[in-house]
């Protein structure tokens, strides 16, 4: 029998050995890096889009695509300064299969650059900004919550139905809330409606009296606001306050009352918002994911919740489409990107971009409940303006 020279001996153990190290890394734990908020205004935020991963997990045997998940969490504070060198922790300490995050749009905006730069894959549970699925979109980037366009367009297309003609808006001055006026601005005027004018002020600055004296003064129809959190409360109680809930409609994106009910008490009922989930949807899929959550974690599940556990079943779908071989990377892409994702908010696709296209739900402040009142837009699109996929 002919020997074998050290070349041919050498490429033949190589080729060799190819299957055997696809073999093990479809065995091994698939590793996903969580960069969310775990102190700080928006920590509660951060646990709850954790939780809601971890519970779809836990829901397929703690694997994805066969492989068991091995997790690993840095807590990103909230700082946009320090989001490059804890993106990188991840990447290239780590070395994280798949990364989630987070809430804060001036921390995603590195994440997203960082994942770009390194190919990582990014599912984005939270921060709204429309850079994300627009100019720095890329086929590893992907959104489970929604964009700052989304829940605004659809209250701009709710304020014509009603009648409302002329507009004042309101919001801090970030992109956020700049987005968020934009979002509202484009459909209502589309609609035949007029912004008077667009009032701000610096984040996250809560001085409300004297923008309020001169919504009180210009007297629109109605007056369409971006805040959150303890922004939020101040401004519902001050608007309140001023008597100008008996004279001009606030309405606003959902998150001027989620999580801020208990605060805001009565200033806040009969509130109209707009968001991609709500109170009493009454559906099977809701119900079961309600009672599994509070049953795990012993805590009602929130939007927040919600986007955590899509995040995780978009990973499942691209998982399961490779069977846990996550070296197959575009096959995994095609399959997140074509899956039909069973919400409890309610079934949604992602389009082009990767944004979901679902539901906006009118939602109406009964009690310490954002009732859903009706569905503001069927199955809304992100315009993704500036992405290039």
């Amino acid at each position: 029998m002919p020997r074998l020279s050290s070349l041919a001996f050498a490429t033949a153990l190589a080729l060799a050995a190819v299957p055997l190290a696809a073999q093990a890394q479809a065995a091994g734990k698939v590793k996903v890096g969580f960069m969310l908020p775990y102190t700080g205004t928006f920590a509660a935020l951060g646990v709850a889009i954790e939780n809601g991963f971890r519970l779809h997990v836990e829901e397929q045997g703690g694997k994805l695509g066969g492989r068991e998940v091995e997790f690993v969490k840095v807590d990103d504070e909230s700082d946009p300064a320090k989001a490059t060198d804890n993106v990188n922790k991840l990447i290239k300490r780590d070395n994280v299969d798949v990364l989630v995050g987070t809430v804060h749009s001036g921390v995603v905006m590195a994440m997203a650059k960082a994942a770009k730069d390194n190919n990582t894959l990014l599912i984005v549970p939270n921060a709204g900004a429309g850079a994300v699925t627009g100019p720095m979109c890329g086929p590893n980037i992907f959104r489970s919550s929604f964009s700052n366009w989304q829940p605004a367009y659809a209250m701009g297309e709710v304020a014509v139905k009603k009648g409302y003609k002329k507009a004042m808006t309101i919001t801090w001055k970030y992109a956020a809330g700049d987005e968020s006026v934009a979002g509202f601005k484009e459909a209502f005027e589309k609609g035949g409606g007029s912004v008077m004018k667009e009032l701000n002020l610096p984040f996250p600055g809560v001085e409300f009296q004297a923008l309020l004296t001169e919504i009180a003064a210009a007297k629109p129809d109605v007056v369409y606001t971006f805040f959150a959190g303890g922004g939020a409360v101040k401004f519902v109680k001050d608007y309140a306050a001023a008597g100008l809930n008996k004279t001009v409609p606030l309405v606003g994106a959902g998150f001027l009352t989620d999580g801020t009910l208990e605060a805001q008490g009565d200033a806040a009922q009969g509130l109209l918002t707009t968001l991609h989930y709500a109170d009493g949807l009454n559906t099977p899929r809701d119900n079961a994911f309600r009672l599994a959550y509070a049953k795990t974690f012993k805590l009602q599940p929130d939007v927040y919740a919600v986007q955590g556990y899509d995040a995780a079943q978009m990973l499942a779908a691209g998982m399961s489409a490779v069977k846990g071989d996550t070296s197959k990377r575009d096959a995994l892409v095609a399959a997140m990107e074509k899956a039909r994702i069973d919400s409890p908010r309610g079934a949604f696709t992602l389009s082009k971009a990767h944004n979901p296209v679902q539901d906006i739900y009118l939602r109406k402040v009964e009690g310490k409940e954002n009732k859903v009142a009706g569905v503001a837009a069927k199955a809304l699109s992100d315009p993704a303006r500036g992405c290039k996929l």
